[in-house]
């Protein structure tokens, strides 16, 4: 399946910014637009509705922006839709673009599924596959929006929303209005509630957790039996039962990037911190896995341990004139990183669905058409995650053999049509990565 916006782009009742046809007043409509919540999400829902002219201001409750230390992936339908929204200038000192992803058993470490990435993926999508840290691609999207004429106001929680009015209602007692409220405020939202009403199923946490954490790779190139993991930018994903550790370098900071996801049954409360206090259960957890993983793990100094959460699959993203992007829509397990893609295709979605109209009383037929496409999407991202975890954690015995059987193709370099390894598999990646929204996008 190819991913496609036709909804709103073919659709004859909402005109294109080439007709020729004005609004009424002579001018196209520019909208008053309050996006809550200054994290990824909100950032890129901020720019891609700026580069269409709405005004923009930001609500954020912290009093400072920042982002954990970790890495994030950025795959090709994300980043061909961020380069069109011109982030390539203010990421391209701090990404990273990987060559190809090996699959390793989790006690040998041996290859057991193998995706050539870099050029042949760039050729295919005609955009890259990134790695980044997270921070750094905040920053670049916070810049980018401040120069688009964004404007970000931090310490302003929001308590409430009215879906009709619009309007958001801070602690402070202001009450803003606007023409649209956008509430990007994450997997634990205020919005949801209003927007699905008694069909509000809150995200749940999915017994599982991660572990992230970087290495310094100068450390690691000291030791020979470690340092070949560094001889070219990689994924190395190693898989076993109910456990799999992702792991990349990150050009900007010379560190490893490390994730590290187990079962964990606890309530979430002991997770977040960056400590040292997670480290013994972390090694626990993997004790007995690849000597070369160990000794990676070994050089760990600290971890952030966070719990795994996924949504309900929801119906519906807009009530009244109050729409809910991201986490705070269909927050997903991060098995096929696709994640904060989303809040990009979401956000594209929003601001080309929105500069087809030519009157504020086209609103409500936009916003219909937006949710229409983009609820089918997530809800087919979230389960394609929810079955990649289910690939990477058999345990060992017949069903994971037959697994690793069926990769042997791509591992040896012959041609396949099909693979379990969702990164290689040729139909999951052009309905991930492929260009059916290249012409209806940006």
């Amino acid at each position: 399946m190819v991913i496609s916006y036709r909804g709103y782009r073919d659709d004859p009742r909402l005109k294109t910014r080439s007709s020729p046809e004005p609004a009424s007043n002579g001018t196209w409509i520019s909208l008053n637009i309050a996006v809550v919540g200054a994290g990824i999400c909100g950032l890129v829902a901020a720019v891609a509705l700026a580069r269409q002219n709405h005004t923009i201001t930001i609500y954020e409750q912290s009093d400072e922006l920042s982002e954990v230390e970790t890495g994030i992936q950025i795959p090709p339908n994300s980043a061909r839709l961020l380069l069109k929204l011109g982030l390539g200038p203010y990421l391209q000192n701090y990404v990273t673009e990987p060559q190809q992803m090996s699959m390793r058993r989790w006690k040998s470490g041996n290859v057991i599924g193998y995706t050539r990435m870099g050029t042949e993926l760039r050729k295919q999508f005609e955009a890259p596959y990134w790695v980044v840290h997270r921070g750094d691609y905040h920053k670049a999207l916070h810049d980018l929006a401040v120069d688009l004429g964004v404007t970000i106001k931090l310490g302003s929680k929001v308590v409430s929303y009215d879906s009709a009015a619009p309007s958001i209602s801070l602690e402070d007692g202001q009450i803003i209005s606007a023409d649209l409220v956008i509430a990007a405020d994450g997997v634990l939202s205020k919005a949801r509630k209003i927007v699905l009403g008694d069909a509000d199923r809150p995200p749940h946490l999915t017994g599982f957790a991660a572990y992230h954490a970087v290495v310094d790779m100068d450390r690691m190139r000291e030791d020979p039996e470690i340092s070949w993991l560094l001889e070219k930018p990689s994924l190395n994903l190693w898989v076993g039962d109910n456990r799999h550790v992702m792991s990349y370098p990150l050009s900007s900071d010379k560190t490893f990037n490390m994730v590290l996801s187990h079962p964990d049954n606890s309530d979430g409360t002991e997770c977040g911190d960056n400590s040292e206090k997670h480290l013994p259960d972390m090694q626990e957890e993997f004790a007995g896995w690849d000597p070369v993983l160990m000794k990676i793990i070994g050089l760990i100094d600290s971890t952030i341990k966070r719990p795994l959460y996924s949504g309900s699959l929801t119906s519906r993203l807009v009530r009244g004139k109050l729409i809910i992007l991201g986490d705070a829509a269909h927050s997903m397990l991060p098995y096929m990183s696709q994640g904060t893609a989303m809040d990009v295709e979401d956000s594209v979605a929003l601001a080309q669905s929105l500069s087809r109209i030519t009157a504020k009383s086209q609103i409500p037929l936009a916003l219909s058409i937006f949710e229409t496409v983009r609820v089918e999407r997530a809800v087919q991202v979230q389960e394609a995650s929810l079955l990649n975890g289910k690939i990477w954690h058999f345990p060992d015995g017949p069903v994971q053999k037959a697994r690793d059987l069926a990769m042997m193709p791509e591992v040896k370099g012959q041609s396949f049509s099909h693979s379990p390894n969702q990164w290689s598999d040729p139909t999951t990646q052009m309905w991930s990565y492929g260009k059916g929204n290249k012409s209806g996008m940006v």
